[in-house]
């Protein structure tokens, strides 16, 4: 039996490992409302000043942009092969099919600067200038990812049965899936969708291989720091860029965590 030192001594660690990953968080809200462009504690008072010159930053508005379309255009690409790879996967048998998954999976394993180096190898020897695209190529390599394991996660939990039951009461197999298996991983996929989207916006090692001019916010976050240029503003912007990850990856806790149909 746990003693009642075992368990303070877990309390009191477990409060260190939050305090750890959370206060730094903190201080970065607080400092983006400080009225002081000079980083010290306590702040000197409280104001919007920094919101209001982040905003009105032509640089900060396009790395904003620019980093929302390559977000969305990698998480379609994503939910589309990620799902058709999972769908592959779980439906069929064929040769190499444990080493199509783990390929499939491998991006996200390795370090991101072995992806972004990587990727920047093939684009150089095939002579693909860096732009735009080659971001949202970046990008879309590990999302998908994370939709391809949560769609096969969930389809791996739907009862073949009840498609069987489909296709015996006269549905084809279009109205199959759009009628039975869709709703059943519809959850996944918005969940992958979501994190896909996190995920690429705020990712910053791959972008930096991928991205020849284009200046993203987290570069811009990252040059802005490196010169120590502007620091109030990156608060301000880093408060805007967790807020913007954290929505999805809270969206998606919460779609993961409704039940699914188990395989009895």
């Amino acid at each position: 039996m746990e003693t009642k030192f075992a368990r303070i001594a877990l309390a009191a660690w477990v409060i260190f490992v939050l305090a750890f990953l959370f206060v730094p968080i903190i201080l970065i809200f607080v400092y983006a409302f400080n009225a002081s462009n000079i980083q010290s504690w306590p702040i000197p008072g409280l104001s919007l000043r920094w919101f209001v010159s982040a905003w009105g930053n032509q640089e900060i508005r396009t790395a904003l942009g620019l980093s929302l379309k390559a977000g969305v255009l990698a998480t379609s690409i994503a939910v589309f092969l990620g799902s058709s790879a999972a769908f592959a996967v779980h439906r069929f048998d064929f040769f190499g099919k444990e080493t199509v998954s783990f390929m499939v999976v491998l991006p996200i394993a390795l370090p991101g600067i072995i992806t972004g180096m990587a990727l920047n190898s093939f684009f150089v020897f095939w002579g693909l200038g860096l732009s735009f695209w080659t971001i949202v190529i970046g990008h879309a390599t590990f999302c998908i990812v994370i939709v391809y394991n949560n769609v096969i996660a969930r389809l791996r939990r739907v009862p073949r049965s009840l498609e069987e039951a489909s296709m015996d009461l006269g549905a084809d197999a279009w109205q199959t899936f759009r009628r039975i298996t869709l709703p059943m991983i519809s959850t996944s996929l918005v969940a992958g969708a979501l994190l896909a989207f996190a995920l690429s916006f705020d990712e910053v090692i791959v972008t930096t291989f991928t991205a020849g001019a284009q200046n993203t916010l987290p570069l811009w976050i990252f040059g802005a720091i490196r010169l120590g240029q502007r620091l109030p503003e990156v608060n301000v912007v880093v408060l805007f860029v967790m807020s913007l990850t954290f929505l999805p990856v809270l969206l998606a806790y919460k779609l993961t965590n409704q039940a699914g149909p188990m395989v009895k």
